[in-house]
């Protein structure tokens, strides 16, 4: 028998920074309803899915800076999208800045987190892989502050058992790299969600601009194809704060085909169904790790 699972990437359009929660949390209330009608089990929303992407500015004071972060989640402005979720009986991920205290240390993290149809956070997931640069960089167009502004998570990848699959999360610039679809595959997830806030311009290397589509499409593909492993990638699209965002969210299937894929630069809802059992067509038949990898051969891991 199949363990098939309706999913929705709620891909986001633009979100201005005099946007408040309660305005982007009747956008996410909106999608979710879309995808509700569509019989959707869960639904994926991007990476600092409640806020525009401040990491674009630089910010001296720390006071304007924790605006954008959120100390509690749900918090009250956010506990509508949890209360309709629950009684929808839909699960959903999105990403936020978090700010939080461990063992009476200030910590601030980009964050994933999974939410249950019961409502309940099942798997909370910081940001591996931070890009950007940590000081005021004025020649750029727009800044990239992620290094500045969030903690590199320290947990590695993890997973939870949800709507009868076994999941992990990951945000934006983990997508980059291959490690991330083999440490999560070979902990047993089936379905890795992904949200990401990538813009179409690159300071470092401007002559990549044009290839950011296709590369955001191709590390997930590969990564799908090599793990056997569902991906969901669902990121911001449109000119938010005048810069040009990639949007394309898509579903990929365990065969690295795109299944789903966003077609606008704005709100958008794109539904596949996925077949949490595929996974075993490219674990048992192409890359079975137990009876074909040869990780004592990999010296240089």
């Amino acid at each position: 028998m199949s363990r098939e699972i309706i999913v929705a990437a709620a891909q986001m359009g633009p979100i201005a920074r005099h946007e408040t929660r309660p305005q982007v949390v009747v956008r996410m209330l909106a999608l979710l309803e879309k995808a509700a009608g569509r019989g959707a089990n869960l639904v994926v929303y991007p990476e600092l899915a409640l806020t525009t992407f401040f990491p674009r500015w630089f910010m001296a004071d720390q006071a304007e800076i924790d605006t954008f972060f959120e100390t509690e989640m749900p918090s009250a402005e956010v506990a509508p999208l949890f209360a309709r979720a629950r009684e929808l009986g839909i699960a959903m991920n999105f990403g936020y800045a978090e700010k939080t205290v461990i063992d009476g240390v200030t910590h601030r993290f980009n964050t994933a987190i999974l939410v249950d149809p019961e409502g309940n956070i099942c798997l909370k997931y910081h940001k591996i892989h931070l890009p950007g640069h940590p000081e005021h960089e004025p020649w750029r167009q727009f800044q990239h502050l992620e290094k500045r502004y969030f903690e590199l998570g320290e947990a590695s990848y993890s997973c939870a058992d949800v709507l009868g699959g076994r999941m992990s999360l990951a945000i934006c610039n983990d997508r980059r790299w291959p490690e991330t679809y083999r440490e999560v595959s070979l902990r047993g997830a089936e379905m890795l969600l992904i949200g990401y806030n990538t813009p179409l311009h690159y300071p470092l290397a401007p002559e990549h601009d044009h290839l950011q589509s296709f590369h955001n499409h191709l590390c997930m593909q590969a990564g799908a194809y090599q793990n056997g492993l569902w991906v969901v990638g669902v990121g911001k699209a449109g000119i938010e704060e005048g810069v040009a965002m990639l949007g394309q969210s898509c579903i990929i299937a365990p065969t690295g085909e795109i299944v789903a894929l966003a077609s606008t630069t704005g709100d958008e809802v794109v539904t596949a169904c996925c077949d949490l059992d595929r996974c075993q067509e490219l674990r048992e038949n192409i890359f079975n790790f137990s009876k074909n990898r040869r990780p004592d051969m990999y010296t240089m891991i």
